[in-house]
């Protein structure tokens, strides 16, 4: 996936390509997001019951099932910005089930107290809940300034994503023996989505599908991608049953493959800071 060593500075430098509107709407959805991401959490430490049923459920999970659940978290965080850059490849927000939410949230706090402190959770599993509330409260008391907010929430955004990404790049590298540039499907629901146009002379003669290379022929109806490249239906609902990227441009699709649609969601951001020249 990505180099690890450039990932803070290739969100940094898609981040500072949004004009002031687009900085200032990304701002306000993660304030949104994070306001609820906060009561959540404090819902988890201030209630032993639903705290013990997330703590059973993140002990019953493989490790590959714990790798999903913060993939879809980084999609979703992902999402967000780089719709800025490639509205033409529109998909809905991920939906993700609350126990879901409850559980990588969890999640991704063991994980800050751990590395805040190897040795804090060596204490009694009872012990858990005590131990986060304090070092959860601690945390959100170094977040002081109305002004500061948010900025604070854009870094928290970044260093959020960028441990995210470097941990799901690992597993994923050992899932997939580091293979880069695997195909995956288009998603269905994207697909289906697809706008149907009637084909029309002139703009250079007839035009050719370049899949099955046979004429397509006027005033019949064919299927448009998002980058206005034209197709036979029969032909690129076969091909997008196997990629999801435009023969004519590669132009990406949404997949419904969590690390597909990760990557395709990085090399939009890549894009935009190695053309810009930032990374």
């Amino acid at each position: 996936m990505m180099e690890l060593d450039t990932t803070t500075t290739t969100i940094m430098g898609a981040l500072a390509t949004l004009s002031p509107p687009q900085l200032s709407d990304l701002t306000h959805t993660l304030l949104s997001l994070s306001h609820h991401h906060r009561r959540r959490i404090s819902s988890l430490l201030s209630s032993p019951i639903l705290f013990a049923l997330t703590i059973r459920r993140l002990n019953s999970l493989s490790l590959h099932h714990k790798t999903l659940l913060i993939s879809r978290h980084v999609i979703s965080s992902l999402h967000h910005l780089a719709l800025h850059f490639q509205p033409a490849a529109k998909a809905p927000p991920p939906r993700v089930k609350l126990r879901d939410l409850d559980a990588v949230l969890l999640l991704l706090l063991l994980c800050e107290a751990h590395q805040h402190d190897p040795d804090a959770l060596q204490a009694p599993t009872a012990k858990w809940r005590e131990l986060l509330g304090k070092f959860y409260c601690d945390t959100m008391l170094t977040v002081s300034g109305i002004g500061a907010q948010n900025a604070s929430v854009l870094v928290s955004y970044v260093e959020m994503l960028t441990r995210c990404l470097r941990f799901v790049s690992a597993m994923e590298s050992c899932s997939f023996g580091g293979k880069a540039g695997r195909e995956v499907p288009a998603a269905k629901a994207v697909v289906v989505a697809l706008p149907s146009v009637e084909v029309r002379s002139g703009g250079g003669g007839p035009k050719e599908c370049v899949i099955c290379k046979e004429e397509m022929a006027e005033s019949r109806d064919v299927c448009e991608m998002p980058c206005r490249h034209l197709f036979h239906w029969v032909c690129i609902l076969r091909w997008l049953s196997k990629r999801n990227t435009c023969p004519c441009c590669r132009f990406a699709l949404p997949t419904d493959d969590v690390y597909g649609e990760i990557q395709r969601l990085w090399n939009v951001l890549d894009n935009v800071a190695s053309e810009k020249g930032l990374v």
